[in-house]
């Protein structure tokens, strides 16, 4: 069983937002770190200066700030996650979260979280849930989980920068996108 990781708070850089110093407990992973607190996998070690996965208890590591997403925006994504992926399987959320950031990340797409979820192009909402009104919904526990995975996974998936249901997409031109995976009942396409 994974011990309950302890956390010391320290500001150490002038001018500069408090830095997070993490006490590495026994069961702690790169990964699971970096989940916890909604940093990428790659910042954590880059941060760090690692360039193995290779941790030990009492280590300390530096938790870099989330940059580009505020917490607004993490909410607004687990809104949308908790809307689209109702029913869906755990992976599922995660990427319907990674779909959104894939879309910041493109130039094909606005920079910004709420630019993304709140895209409007010929008419239509991106994002059904947005057209609706589930995305004024409550996110759920699982749902921020997502988000805050999503963001670790950051940099590191297939690309994919759509996702749709096959048995209730209406567009012939999503089926032409090719398909990345399929998670439940959704398929990821870029």
């Amino acid at each position: 069983m994974a011990m309950v990781a302890s956390l010391t708070l320290t500001a150490f850089l002038p001018n500069a937002d408090a830095a997070t110093q993490y006490t590495v407990k026994s069961g702690d992973t790169l990964w699971k770190i970096a989940s916890k607190y909604g940093v990428s996998l790659n910042q954590l070690k880059q941060t760090n200066n690692r360039t193995s996965n290779l941790i030990y208890p009492g280590q300390r590591l530096t938790i870099p700030s989330v940059t580009g997403v505020t917490a607004a925006e993490k909410d607004l994504m687990a809104r949308l996650v908790h809307a689209e992926a109702k029913g869906e399987p755990y992976a599922g959320k995660v990427a319907v979260a990674t779909v959104v950031l894939n879309r910041v990340a493109s130039k094909e797409f606005p920079n910004t979280v709420s630019g993304v979820v709140h895209e409007k192009a010929n008419g239509y909402y991106a994002f059904t849930p947005v057209q609706n009104g589930e995305i004024n919904k409550p996110a759920d526990a699982e749902a921020k989980r997502a988000v805050n995975e999503a963001l670790t996974f950051r940099g590191q998936g297939s690309g994919s920068l759509f996702f749709y249901n096959p048995k209730t997409a209406s567009s012939e031109w999503i089926f032409s996108r090719q398909v990345t995976v399929v998670i439940g009942n959704h398929r990821f396409a870029k």
